[in-house]
């Protein structure tokens, strides 16, 4: 299907070409807000704290996220010229891997967030780095694990309707990809998903009784359900009716939807925080925050 002559069913020249221009802004929106969080961090001694190392991780996560859509995006410009999927079928697998490894640590990393955001207000004691670490390794390590899965057997990596990305096989319904979706499901989306309700929702109650709450504890989970949700809903569809039944372009949705997810992170997380916000400001004008320190 992806590496055929012909463009893929159900969409036209110009429609390819809007998808394409469509995950090109998000990649590389996401890439450039995500650096710079990612540069401030490196050039503020200040925001070298372990609460803001889980911070640090999430960017890195979706700056991976931006880079896979960068190459979705870069790829349906070109299948309108070549009609095909121009990176091979090692290329897909490769595509699909690194986009799951950063799509699942993403979304563990805004979970542990929310834990560390609990802990310091509520506890009212300062994260320690061997638990930052440990966290940060973990997420990573576990998002691995689990993308590698399908590249082992368990799961299958293929392209979207659209042959420009690829992602988790869902027209192969059968026990392997039920037992694989489910229980992935389980420990990267909806433990994820509950941790950072909770954790915000616990959080919320304890400062509100003191007129001192300080962080949005409501776009974080939202982002989580809505950002990553229509792929959970799109998956478990797959799982109880032919998803062929669902038109290519509908099917396109969960992962323009996703590819959005960096964007808003960044603005949530990092410009969203006053520190990160003078951090990014200090990287934009080295020149006055020399001058701001030699004062």
């Amino acid at each position: 299907m992806a590496e055929s002559g012909s463009l893929p069913t159900g969409f036209g020249e110009l429609e390819v070409l809007a998808v394409g221009m469509v995950l090109l802004v998000e990649a590389l929106t996401g890439l450039c807000l995500n650096s710079l969080t990612i540069l401030s961090f490196c050039k503020t001694p200040e925001l070298r704290t372990p609460t803001h190392l889980l911070v640090l991780s999430l960017a890195l996560a979706d700056s991976g996220i931006s880079l896979n859509s960068l190459v979705a995006g870069t790829s349906s410009l070109l299948r309108v010229s070549h009609r095909r999927w121009p990176y091979g079928s090692n290329g897909c697998q490769a595509h699909g891997f690194q986009g799951f490894v950063t799509a699942l640590a993403s979304i563990c990393s805004s979970a542990a967030i929310a834990w560390g955001r609990y802990h310091h207000y509520c506890t009212r004691s300062q994260l320690a780095w061997n638990t930052a670490i440990s966290l940060v390794i973990c997420v990573w390590l576990s998002s691995a694990f689990w993308a590698a899965l399908p590249l082992l057997g368990w799961g299958h990596y293929d392209y979207e309707p659209l042959g420009t990305c690829c992602t988790l096989d869902y027209s192969r319904v059968d026990r392997n990809f039920t037992s694989f979706l489910f229980t992935m499901s389980f420990f990267n989306f909806i433990l994820p998903l509950f941790i950072t309700f909770i954790s915000y929702r616990l959080m919320e109650q304890k400062l509100k009784k003191t007129g001192h709450l300080q962080v949005n504890t409501t776009l974080p989970a939202r982002t989580l359900l809505f950002g990553w949700g229509p792929y959970a809903l799109l998956y478990l569809y797959a799982t109880i009716a032919d998803v062929s039944f669902i038109s290519p372009k509908l099917q396109m949705v969960p992962a323009l939807v996703a590819k959005a997810v960096p964007t808003i992170n960044a603005i949530n997380y990092a410009l969203g925080s006053e520190m990160v916000h003078k951090g990014i400001w200090q990287c934009l004008s080295p020149q006055r925050s020399g001058l701001d320190r030699a004062r």
